[in-house]
């Protein structure tokens, strides 16, 4: 499967007769961040399992996603190569910190030196050199972040979703380890979609923001509007933020 961008096509999501997401049709280019907002319920989250495979059945979903060239809305989530952190780490307990990593390599390397030298040269690259042979519930937050990041990344993905990622890390952890994210995004040219409730991660990001929810009207910064029935859900593309300034 080639990279590029990833692309969503009319892509609309149900739940019973409830109408979450009217068709949305977007590309995010890549290294691109584009932000999804909205409030609790509207279907941030249930996009990115559409978007990955993993949507539970009592949704109904319509649309087609490609990742380059290719369209995966077929494909079982493994062979989509769609990359996702969520805001738990979900490290395997009875693994090392090693074997988590070794977890996420392509099968073709799952196993002998090969698979060794690249978990080891991994956390070398990440400022965990030594750490392989480690229980992951002796790592800090922080760590263990880095680590779910790590095994993500190993995985070789073609896009990555980003499921509020960094909401239960403290302040100034936080904002290092966005950094460190949007720099794998834009180094390894990943088009990348992040769901938020927090602004300060659209304004990191840099990069559009789609709205759920209700737009106002007269907004002068809203792109392009896609609506349901009169009063229903509205997705609202707007610019990137403006830097705050000091």
């Amino acid at each position: 499967m080639s990279g590029g961008a990833l692309r969503l096509c009319k892509v609309s999501l149900r739940l019973g007769p409830r109408l979450l997401l009217p068709p949305l049709s977007l590309t995010v280019r890549a290294g691109e961040v584009v932000t999804v907002t909205g409030p609790s319920g509207c279907g941030k989250s249930s996009l990115l399992a559409y978007l990955c495979g993993t949507l539970d059945p009592a949704f109904r979903a319509s649309g087609r996603v490609f990742v380059g060239a290719v369209d995966v809305t077929g494909l079982p989530p493994e062979r989509r190569r769609i990359g996702i952190l969520f805001q738990d780490d979900l490290l395997f307990p009875h693994l090392t910190v090693g074997e988590n990593l070794a977890f996420g390599l392509p099968a073709a390397v799952r196993r002998g030196r090969d698979r060794r030298e690249r978990v080891e040269a991994t956390l070398a690259e990440a400022g965990l050199a030594g750490f392989a042979h480690r229980d992951p519930a002796t790592l800090s937050g922080g760590q263990r972040a880095r680590v779910a990041l790590l095994r993500m990344l190993l995985s070789e993905p073609a896009a990555l979703l980003l499921d509020e990622p960094f909401s239960k890390l403290d302040p100034a952890l936080r904002a290092k380890f966005r950094q460190t994210v949007f720099d794998h995004v834009r180094r390894r040219a990943l088009p990348t979609l992040l769901v938020t409730h927090d602004p300060a991660d659209a304004e990191a990001a840099g990069g559009r923001v789609v709205a759920f929810g209700h737009a106002p009207a007269d907004d002068p910064a809203a792109g392009p509007a896609t609506e349901g029935k009169a009063g229903g859900p509205v997705a609202v593309i707007r610019p990137a933020p403006l830097p705050r300034r000091s």
